[in-house]
């Protein structure tokens, strides 16, 4: 009789054995439909012999076993895919079924010649307008989508969008065949390159069909590193392969779609969580079969089905938004890394502020630097400034100091491009009682309610929650009282238009940005001229090249060394430096203000005096002396419950059992600095061990002797980026 393993797509269950029917055939990687309990569930055929400790399975009897039920005519999970999928579940300490989910979505199981109907909006209003129906309709905006893509994008219920089609405001936009883009073309227009960036591009191009090789490509901002890597890319398409770049934000594949089009005459196949239905179908089948030359995506697009993978590029590889907080905590950079091993093929790391992790790495000779240290086509790197706001202080109720209002000033008479940089979203990040002192706070997190003025709402960023601003204090209930403390950028947004009335403003944020035709309305308006001063996030750090941008100014530098955590001062060091490279990126030279009430800091200073990689060799040092990564290994175990005794008793079990050994040290169980997160109470513990430690197998072991009720919801997050 015939049996095959099965990984079933459960966070819960691991491989389970079926029995294979007469007449259907099934190799390793095949997806099958395979009945679990009364249900049908996605499962994949997996190896018979596998030495992950995540697919180990118990015996079961031939006389036991029921049969697959289907075959899903789609091409198989290659095996260098398995096995990343096996070391990502190991190391990552998650369910190997959760993190094969990530390689197909649900619509690409769909019969193709099954249609999938789409709706827009009417510009209609419904008879019966609700809060909820408001709300949807103004995410929705003018997108086009399946009713899963507008529930989706709405944050709506399904419910709210079938009554929106019913009463209709959205009506069906037709049956449209998804359109894939043509063949790029390797030579369509090769730019020309300085001597350094034609010794970087060699040395890429020579590693294509060449075995795994990872690269570090280190340059200074506008140094060409794009154009580096496109020769690579331009390589890997003349000798066949596909090509995956990543990009750490959706915001970012728009700019990087039309510098790409721009080099090989067409637009690459672009893979991201905001894709249509029907589009995400026809794409998935396209990565598979091979015909998708090069893909553009986030994070999901790592874990797809390449039917021949030569090249992965990793931008702006220094990122942490690469990092996974929901799910499968993985960070996008270090699994490709693996994905490139288990493919044999190279992989490049582009930045110009490379994480510590990087560089360890080149130390130890694992990976190789390539450098480019100097801006293309001979443009300089910008002057910086610190601007001491103890002794420039800006007026009372404003947030810009005379030197940089000052330095704005002469750029809108010159008719050239400022930026204004403030991490945080929003108006403000506190609303406060002036009478009673009470604070605004989320009834379900351990956090305060943001105010976003442009929607008049107050928001929390951690749960989404959000509400109309009240006109009484909560508490005291004294009538306008409230007040908002401290600024978003919105608030700089509005003063800039108090200062400067006729200048021309965009504010960039993922609240503005979310879509890449919002993206890309932006980058026409900047381009031409149309945009003078813009108010961003760190969303406008990286990937723009605005060349008549000649001013950068940091409101507030000290915000970013408030993160409370290892990575804080690396992290401060790489969004300051990175934005301040927007500066003078054209023939125009630029200059960058930085906004500080600590101008000694060593992460500032060094900013300042523009020494990178004294920077680095000190935090590097500090890291090394103190057993940090990447020179030793952290995890986190994030305990959360919406019982709050049992949150707590599970996290001191936990604690309770820790065991000894030599060189690790655990430190709780302690509630988390986020204690309350979507209702559920929080406690962590964080484990510190040796870099050669086998951690993982120490917390299996360690975390397979304690129970804890199921309304108790354990995680183990590896190599965390989060410390709330």
């Amino acid at each position: 009789m015939s049996r095959v393993p099965v990984l079933i797509a459960s966070h819960i269950l691991g491989i389970l054995d079926y029995r294979v029917p007469y007449g259907m055939t099934l190799q390793p990687g095949d997806f099958v439909e395979v009945p679990l309990g009364p249900r049908r569930i996605l499962g994949c055929v997996w190896d018979a012999a596998s030495d992950s400790a995540a697919m180990q399975r118990d015996y079961v009897g031939d006389n036991r076993l029921r049969e697959v039920l289907q075959r899903h005519d789609v091409p198989p999970l290659p095996a260098d895919l398995r096995r990343l999928i096996e070391w990502t579940a190991d190391y990552y300490f998650s369910a190997p079924g959760s993190v094969m989910r990530m390689t197909i979505p649900a619509i690409a199981l769909r019969d193709a010649g099954r249609p999938i109907i789409e709706y827009r909006p009417s510009g209609n209003l419904p008879p019966r307008m609700t809060p909820q129906r408001q709300a949807a309709l103004n995410q929705i905006g003018d997108a086009t989508g399946s009713i899963a893509d507008l529930t989706a994008l709405s944050g709506a219920s399904e419910a709210v969008i079938r009554g929106l089609v019913k009463a209709g405001a959205l009506v069906v936009d037709g049956l449209r065949a998804p359109s894939l883009p043509p063949a790029p073309d390797p030579d369509f227009a090769p730019p020309p390159l300085s001597d350094a960036q034609r010794a970087a591009a060699d040395a890429l191009c020579a590693s294509i069909d060449a075995g795994f090789q990872p690269f570090v490509l280190d340059g200074v901002t506008g140094s060409g590193k794009t154009e580096v890597y496109f020769e690579a890319v331009a390589h890997a398409l003349r000798a066949g392969k596909q090509i995956l770049l990543l990009q750490p934000e959706i915001a970012l594949t728009q700019p990087m779609v039309q510098r790409f089009a721009a080099r090989f005459g067409a637009e690459p196949l672009v893979w991201h969580s905001a894709l249509r239905q029907s589009d995400r179908r026809a794409a998935w089948h396209a990565i598979a079969d091979g015909s998708a030359r090069v893909v553009i995506g986030a994070r999901s697009a790592l874990f797809l089905p390449y039917g021949n993978l030569g090249l992965i590029i990793v931008d702006e590889a220094h990122e942490g938004s690469f990092k996974q907080e929901d799910g499968v905590h993985y960070h996008a950079r270090d699994v490709a890394v693996m994905r490139a091993q288990f493919a044999q093929i190279p992989i490049v790391l582009a930045s110009a502020t490379p994480a510590i992790e990087s560089r360890a790495q080149v130390d130890a000779g694992r990976y190789r630097a390539l450098h480019l240290p100097d801006r293309f086509g001979g443009a300089s790197l910008p002057t910086m400034h610190a601007v001491d706001l103890r002794r420039t202080p800006p007026d009372r109720g404003q947030w810009i100091a005379p030197p940089l209002a000052a330095a704005i000033d002469t750029r809108l008479q010159r008719g050239e491009q400022s930026l204004l940089y403030l991490n945080r979203r929003g108006f403000a990040p506190l609303t406060l009682c002036r009478h009673c002192g009470h604070r605004i706070k989320c009834p379900h997190c351990s956090a305060w309610m943001v105010e976003h003025r442009l929607h008049r709402r107050l928001a929390c960023h951690h749960c989404g929650e959000s509400m109309v601003p009240p006109a009484r204090c909560p508490e005291c209930q004294e009538e306008d009282s409230l007040v908002p403390c401290g600024p978003g950028v919105e608030r700089i947004a509005d003063e800039v238009a108090a200062r400067w009335p006729t200048a021309r403003t965009a504010i960039v944020t993922s609240d503005t940005l979310w879509n890449a035709e919002r993206a890309e309305e932006f980058i026409e308006n900047m381009a031409g001229g149309l945009i003078d001063i813009v108010i961003g996030t760190q969303l406008v750090t990286k990937g723009y090249h605005f060349p008549n941008l000649t001013l950068v100014g940091v409101v507030d530098a000290d915000l970013g060394l408030e993160g409370g955590d290892l990575r804080a001062n690396e992290r401060c060091f790489q969004q300051i430096a990175q934005v301040a490279g927007r500066a003078g990126r054209g023939e125009k030279p630029g200059e960058v203000f930085v906004q500080t009430r600590q101008p000694q800091a060593p992460v500032l200073a060094a900013l300042i005096a523009g020494d990178g990689e004294g920077f680095y060799a000190a935090e590097s040092a500090a890291r090394k002396a103190a057993g940090m990564p990447p020179y030793g290994r952290l995890a986190a175990i994030i305990i959360a419950s919406k019982d709050a005794r049992a949150a707590a008793e599970t996290a001191k079990a936990i604690g309770d059992a820790a065991p000894a050994a030599r060189g690790v040290e655990v430190w709780g169980p302690a509630p988390a600095p986020l204690a309350m997160l979507r209702s559920r109470h929080r406690h962590r513990l964080l484990v510190q061990a040796p870099r050669n430690f086998p951690l993982q197998a120490m917390l299996r072991q360690w975390l397979g002797n304690v129970d804890w009720p199921q309304r108790v919801d354990v995680r183990v997050d590896i190599d965390p980026y989060s410390f709330v």
